[in-house]
């Protein structure tokens, strides 16, 4: 096997991590005024993800690198023509981020609800976001001759790259209250189960929709065969929450995320973005690729590190294993609160 073809897989799996696990992270985020009646409830949902969703962040950040380090003409590319949506991303990412950390450093309700917002709207943007990026680099943009990209942000905002969006934000809600679900214990837990089953199929009909129709403009057999097992993921898992059995319902989300995506990258390869300009004028593995060098050394620091990475993050899940409940909230905080 090539060497960029192993970068491409390699970049693949990374994207498939974060959209699984950060998913979930952002679909908690979103269902704080769904989910939460009160300060304590808001806290257990928040406490879901406390150990997690830095981590999950990690996935992002090597998927960029190793995109830059690998396929430079495709990082050139790709930043240049979607600045403005990674650039609110990021934004919305960085809020986000601060909301976790300070959410709790004053006991004042308006303060705590200021904050709670900054969660809401930091995990609702990249969570659309990321599936307009996405469905438009799976069926392209207009680029060319010199791999500049020719469009525009409304370039973007065509139906197909804003069902992607719709698609990724009803999966990542679905897998959020799957997570609420299998994390926390009481009255909060049978509302996530119920959520969940409702959001998923909605998810269902949507990601169906989408996925046939991304089959239809880049598809092949190979394709076609994650979007089939993604679909019987999702649907498995819809059943397995309405049985009550939140684990199977959590791993049915997981899969479906994870093949979905493994589809649009199967279905993309051997571009890695393609041009709607001219077929000739397309990124692929081999025209936006690094030197043969530089996939050699990375390939090497890779199979040192990544297995380390792994080890440390699927540690962190089995610590923090346990559910939480009512009591684990501290009732000092709530008192200081005004609760």
């Amino acid at each position: 096997m090539e060497l960029t073809t192993v970068w491409f897989t390699l970049i693949a799996v990374l994207w498939i991590g974060y959209f699984t696990l950060e998913g979930f992270d952002f679909g908690v985020g979103m269902l704080l005024p769904v989910l939460a009646r009160n300060d304590r409830e808001r806290r257990m949902m928040i406490n879901t993800i406390g150990p997690h969703w830095d981590g999950n962040e990690v996935w992002v950040l090597t998927a960029g690198g190793a995109t830059f380090a690998a396929f430079p003409e495709w990082y050139a590319t790709l930043f240049s023509g979607f600045y403005l949506p990674l650039l609110l991303i990021l934004v919305a990412l960085i809020v986000r981020n601060l909301a976790f950390e300070y959410r709790h450093q004053r006991p004042e309700k308006a303060w705590k609800d200021r904050w709670d917002l900054a969660i809401i709207v930091g995990s609702f943007l990249p969570a659309i976001l990321w599936g307009v990026a996405f469905a438009n680099i799976v069926r392209g943009v207009p680029i060319d001759e010199t791999k500049d990209f020719t469009g525009n942000l409304f370039t973007l905002l065509n139906p197909f790259g804003l069902l992607g969006g719709v698609v990724t934000l009803l999966l990542f809600l679905t897998h959020g209250a799957m997570f609420v679900a299998l994390k926390t214990d009481g009255d909060i837990r049978l509302r996530a189960r119920a959520l969940s089953v409702q959001l998923g199929l909605g998810a269902a009909v949507a990601a169906v929709v989408f996925l046939i129709w991304a089959q239809v403009e880049t598809g092949n057999v190979g394709s076609a065969v994650f979007y089939v097992l993604a679909a019987l993921a999702l649907v498995g898992g819809i059943f397995m929450a309405r049985a009550g059995r939140e684990g199977w319902g959590f791993i049915g989300t997981f899969a479906a995320i994870a093949l979905a995506v493994a589809g649009l990258f199967v279905g993309l390869f051997p571009d890695v973005m393609p041009s709607t300009t001219d077929a000739a004028y397309s990124l692929t593995t081999t025209n936006a690729s690094a030197t043969d060098y530089t996939l050699k050394v990375m390939t090497i620091v890779a199979a040192i590190f990544v297995p380390i990475v792994l080890a440390y993050q699927a540690w962190t899940y089995w610590v923090f294993r346990r559910r939480i409940s009512e009591h684990h909230i501290p009732e000092a905080e709530l008192e200081a609160a005004g609760r």
